[in-house]
């Protein structure tokens, strides 16, 4: 066996599936708002109040969130993560 081959995200979950996505970015009282309306888009079935957690850095300067989503395909979860790192408030996800 070839242990340089990396599988796929494919090949790692089976869809669809349970997926969070953590989203670093600007605190700000706009964040979780942009954050769930992006993800209400590609996830009809998202819910803020029950699929969404989050917490402050210890400066108050950045929030983590985490947002708790059913991924259809690895083309899901691709459109989700671009739509979110365009954002101007998003730092980084992962």
């Amino acid at each position: 066996m070839n242990n340089n081959i990396k599988p796929t995200l494919e090949q790692l979950l089976e869809f669809p599936c349970p997926f969070a996505i953590k989203i670093m970015g600007v605190s700000s009282g706009q964040l979780i708002g942009e954050v769930s309306a992006i993800i209400g888009q590609h996830c009809p079935e998202f819910n803020a109040d029950r699929d969404l957690s989050y917490k402050s850095s210890n400066k108050g300067n950045y929030l983590s969130i985490t947002a708790t989503i059913t991924a259809q395909s690895k083309a899901h979860l691709d459109g989700i993560y671009q739509q979110l790192n365009q954002h101007s408030l998003v730092k980084f996800t992962l």
